[in-house]
């Protein structure tokens, strides 16, 4: 035995032990050996700074403990999966329109009617998103249904539905597949033994030479230290549960209490507009004009409460109904087949007039030509709910930015500059510096979210104005974090699972697609605006394609799968 382990040992350092040649060649594979491993290491560096904003969000870290970072690192998700949706709706939707499609003032669902053109270009009709805003690929309204566009033979109406469809199927897709890789991670073993003699012997990084990096990396170890000590102490703690169980309800009541109230006071805005718009906005001032483009106060209720994104839908469809009932025989507003016929009529009855009262049968007169903008035509109520949804992100976001600079910025600078010559200490009194609101902001990041996954079927611009709202509010509010925000007082530790967030996410896409999906089966779309206009539902373009692009025998088998008897199984199943 003996004699074996030596000479296995001559065999392994036999280039070390010899001379000439096998001595080089050990010395350069080890040489070779450590660069290699010195590649690895810098490789993974180079990963590391590679991944968007990481070096800011350990710096957030270090200060301010796990749970801030966690919420920037679930903004950074959400980035990414906004901007796939961005390349989705902007690849396959907007600029295949835009490129091959007819152009601007070709049709009447693509030129501002002539009674707008006055104000199209106006500041205040383009912050509205009505005008040429209105009138362009931003909304549902301005695609046509031609069947093929350009000399591709693009089927835009197809690509628009299947895009559709595939952001949600994807937005599912990656939040369930999310929610299960951390699944996974959990499953190791208990890392709670001895857990603060592993934070003790274990928690610096030797390879650190950056003074800089090594205050970060103490602050890091001392908060998690306090997180540690926390979760300890809170894992001790005897608490009364009956008084627990009282104020759990007690805060639900307090809860659904406010849900109402927002949502009373949407519907209250939103039918208080309708006088409005009905009596004419110019006898009214500035503030009843903006009550519901602006919404300062309610677009951030609408974020943080999904029902009353609900109830806005519900008010807005009521809106849209009456407002029907007011208007023109030509701008008759129909979701329904028989009144679309009534609207078809009074269009007949219009293109009789231009012939002196009396439609020629002769196919061969020389049809007579007629503006685009003289044109009369029906609201497009896709685009109408597609404006709501735009103008609501807009607004939400400018809430929460001009709430960054006043409630953190100008707060912190007035506690900062002031302190030195007030009656009492400011930083530790009244008003004292903001702490980082966790909760608030990742439910307005979710519920801002479901507003996008719910709008951007009717605006294939939503998701542009989320990747530019997530991208601006990753530096906004790391600048204010670090800038105007100071540690909470009780340090919370992050949970190993983000799944919370994500099954908030799963819950808040459910409900977010139902509405969508709901106008795509059930609901006529508009006569004469949008890809799907001429059609008596939104899915017929799927079979309209199987008909006219594939086999019959390819359209037998599609007809079989797509059997409710062969769906609801498969459903429960994937449940």
């Amino acid at each position: 035995s003996f004699s074996r382990e030596a000479q296995l040992f001559v065999e392994k350092f036999e280039g070390a032990l010899g001379k000439g040649k096998g001595k080089k060649f050990y010395a350069y594979k080890v040489m070779m050996t450590k660069k290699w491993m010195k590649f690895q290491r810098d490789f993974e560096n180079f990963k590391t700074a590679c991944i968007p904003w990481e070096m800011k969000i350990k710096e957030i870290e270090s200060h301010f403990g796990s749970s801030v970072a966690s919420y920037f690192i679930f903004l950074r998700w959400m980035y990414g999966i906004n901007m796939i949706l961005f390349g989705l709706t902007f690849g396959l939707v907007m600029v295949p329109e835009a490129l091959m499609g007819k152009p601007y003032g070709s049709l009447p669902r693509k030129t501002v009617p002539r009674a707008e053109e006055a104000s199209a270009m106006n500041f205040a009709t383009l912050w509205d998103f009505s005008g040429f805003a209105q009138y362009s690929v931003l909304f549902y309204g301005y695609y046509n249904n031609q069947r093929t566009i350009g000399w591709l033979k693009f089927r835009m109406p197809l690509s628009y539905f299947l895009v559709g469809v595939g952001t949600i199927g994807y937005s599912f897709m990656i939040v369930i597949r999310t929610m299960a890789r951390n699944a996974n991670e959990e499953g190791g073993g208990d890392d709670t033994s001895f857990n603060f003699s592993w934070k003790m012997f274990t928690s610096w990084d030797y390879l650190i030479g950056n003074p800089e990096t090594a205050d970060n990396k103490f602050a890091s170890i001392t908060t998690s230290f306090k997180e540690a000590i926390v979760e300890e102490q809170e894992s001790r703690k005897e608490e009364n549960i009956h008084l627990t169980r009282f104020l759990r309800v007690l805060a639900n009541f307090l809860a659904l209490c406010t849900l109402a109230g927002s949502g009373y006071l949407i519907f209250f805005v939103v039918r208080r507009s309708q006088k409005f718009a009905l009596e004419g906005l110019e006898n009214y001032g500035w503030w009843e004009r903006n009550e519901v483009p602006l919404r300062w106060q309610l677009g951030r209720i609408f974020a943080l409460f999904l029902g009353n994104l609900y109830t806005f839908i519900i008010a807005l469809m009521d809106e849209i109904n009456l407002k029907a009932s007011y208007l023109l025989p030509f701008m008759i507003f129909s979701m329904h087949l028989e009144e679309e016929k009534i609207v078809k009529y009074n269009m007949t009855i219009w293109e009789a007039s231009l012939y002196n009262g009396t439609i020629p049968e002769n196919s061969t007169a020389p049809p007579i030509q007629v503006d685009p903008a003289d044109v009369p035509r029906g609201p497009c109520w896709e685009t109408m709910v597609g404006q709501e949804f735009v103008r609501l992100t807009v607004s939400d976001t400018m809430t929460t930015y001009i709430t960054i600079l006043i409630g953190d910025f100008l707060r912190a600078v007035f506690v900062r500059f002031f302190n030195y010559c007030w009656c009492w200490d400011l930083e530790y009194g009244f008003p004292s510096y903001s702490e980082f609101d966790i909760s608030g902001n990742v439910l307005g990041l979710i519920f801002n979210q479901g507003m996008i996954w719910m709008g951007s079927f009717y605006a294939p611009c939503l998701p542009a104005i989320n990747v530019f709202r997530l991208h601006t509010s990753m530096y906004l509010q790391c600048w204010a974090v670090m800038c105007c925000n100071v540690p909470q007082e009780r340090v919370f530790k992050a949970s190993r699972s983000n799944n919370f967030y994500m099954a908030m996410l799963l819950f808040i896409l459910f409900l977010s697609t139902l509405p969508a999906v709901y106008t795509i089966v059930s609901i006529p779309p508009s006569f004469d605006c949008g890809p799907f206009s001429g059609k008596t539902r939104m899915f017929e373009v799927i079979s309209e394609t199987l008909e006219h692009d594939f086999p019959s025998w390819f359209g037998k088998v599609f007809g079989y799968a797509s059997n409710p008897g062969l769906i609801l199984p498969f459903i429960l199943l994937m449940v």
